[in-house]
Order: structure tokens, then C-alpha cells, then sequence
């Protein structure tokens, strides 16, 4: 997997206020939650302007006129402010945790894999996957990511969030699609929450990161992701239908992390 690298003697492009919400749009903030609080970081960084639920049922229950599958993935989630997902305080309660297994082997993409068929084991794999494609700092990289870990009729690689997400923030930082050495981006998975699942080899699962992104500046954000996650053959996948509802992107450990349903995350 690809770290972010060290950036020395870099010269930042202008960002005027006009240039960036012609890039972003303000429709944009919703569409691509995927990467929404990093791109909000980048613009705190470059024009230097200072920056209640619980998690729900894991057993998803009837619906007349979606399947269990669709009415789990888009029942609504915990809305947050977009200044959430900037560094704040942490708290000193405890946010209970889950705890994740560690991968057994490397699969397709260079994305980590060997997680078992729980929804501790989905969680993981998720994590596993936006880490490989956020940190590949592309558009081909996020690509051929999705385009190895989604089932038929899930994301594709011109529908996905992920890749929406990569070229806005690409687009903004006067990059091309194929990312720069001056770009460089750290993923961590820090808490998380299994907002519920569908017998055995079906579960939506999420993931609040602590995101670190460098363009001649450093800036430190969380970002969140939600996909609905099938096991198929011998692991988890991101599996077929419209993604889920955007899960918020708030500071991992702060008090309103922990009022949104977000649980810390251990590796065992």
C-alpha cells in the first residue's frame, strides 16, 4: 500500500474564492461525501481562513417498497456541520469500540483481504479499500481499485463516489487525473459503526478516517464513507445497488463523533 510522501520546496497554484466553488459546487458537498471534508481541509489550508443518534438496529426490518438490502442502505444517517470533520477536541468519554480483524493476505489492487464473513470482517475490508484508493492520489489508482472490489450492479468506476471525489480534489489542486509527487496523501481508519445488516453476507458498513493531505501545505481532516458491503466467493466486496446514505464526517474521538453513533476502532 502507498504512503504519502515528503513534500519539500513546493509552490502551492492560487485558489481564489471564485475558482473554488466553481470547481466544488455546492451540490457537490452531498454527491461526493466520500471526500468532502478533505476537500474542505485543502481550501482551510490554502487560503488560510481559520476553520444526535445512535448506531442502528444491525438487523434490518421489513420494508413494502424497497428490500431489506435497499431500505437498511438508505435509512438516513446523522447529519454534521461541515467544520465537524476539521481537527477539534477530543473527548475523554468512552465511545465503546469494535474490534477488527487484521488481513491474512493481499488481494486484487494491492488491496488487503483475508477477513472473515462477519460484519467486523466487512468493516475491515471497507476500510482496506478507501485506504488503497485514497492513498493511490489518482484517478487511474481509485479506478482500478473499485474496479476490482465492487460486485455487478455496484459502483463502477465511472459511477463511483471515490472517483468523483478524487478528480474534484485533483481539479482544485491544478492537477491532472494522474496525481503529482507534490500531492500527498495518508489515510487512517480510526472509528467506525455497523449501521446493520441482512443475514450473514450482507451488512452496510462505515468508516470515519483521519485524513492527512499535503500541497505544499499539510492539512488534517476526517472523511467517512458507507457502502454496502457483500460477501462474494471467499470476501467481502462492495456490493450492487445505490450507494448508501453518506455517513457524516466528523473529527474522530470529539463528543460529537461519539453523539453520531461513531465507535472507536481496535485491531485484534
Amino acid at each position: 500500500m502507498r504512503r504519502g510522501r515528503d513534500v519539500h520546496g513546493v509552490s502551492a497554484p492560487e485558489w481564489g474564492p471564485a475558482r473554488l466553488l466553481a470547481v466544488l459546487g455546492l451540490g457537490a458537498l452531498v454527491a461526493t461525501a466520500v471526500f468532502v471534508g478533505l476537500v474542505l481541509a485543502v481550501i482551510e489550508a490554502v487560503t488560510e481562513d481559520g476553520p444526535g443518534t445512535t448506531e442502528a438496529p444491525r438487523q434490518a426490518g421489513p420494508s413494502t417498497d424497497m428490500s431489506q438490502k435497499d431500505a437498511l442502505a438508505a435509512a438516513p444517517m446523522p447529519s454534521a456541520e461541515p467544520e465537524a470533520a476539521l481537527p477539534g477536541p477530543v473527548s475523554s468519554r468512552v465511545a465503546g469500540g469494535l474490534e477488527l480483524p487484521r488481513p491474512t493476505s493481499m488481494g486484487p489492487a494491492d488491496v488487503p483481504t483475508g477477513f472473515p464473513r462477519t460484519p467486523e470482517g466487512a468493516l475491515a475490508q471497507l476500510a482496506a479499500i478507501d485506504v488503497t484508493a485514497m492513498e493511490s492520489g489518482s484517478l487511474d489508482g481509485v479506478r482500478r481499485v473499485i474496479a476490482e472490489w465492487a460486485a455487478p450492479g455496484g459502483p463502477t468506476p465511472t459511477t463511483w463516489s471515490g472517483v468523483d471525489g478524487m478528480a474534484r480534489l485533483l481539479s482544485a489542486a491544478g492537477l491532472s487525473g494522474a496525481g503529482s509527487p507534490q500531492l500527498a496523501v495518508v489515510v487512517r481508519p480510526v472509528m467506525g459503526m455497523i449501521k446493520g445488516t441482512v443475514g450473514p453476507d450482507f451488512a452496510v458498513a462505515c468508516v470515519d478516517f483521519e485524513l492527512t493531505v499535503t500541497v505544499e501545505r499539510t492539512s488534517r481532516t476526517a472523511i467517512a464513507d458507507c457502502q454496502r458491503m457483500t460477501w462474494t466467493g471467499d470476501r467481502w466486496v462492495i456490493g450492487a445497488g445505490t450507494e448508501p446514505a453518506p455517513a457524516p464526517s466528523i473529527w474522530p474521538g470529539t463528543e460529537a463523533a461519539i453523539a453520531a453513533g461513531w465507535r472507536d476502532l481496535r485491531h485484534v
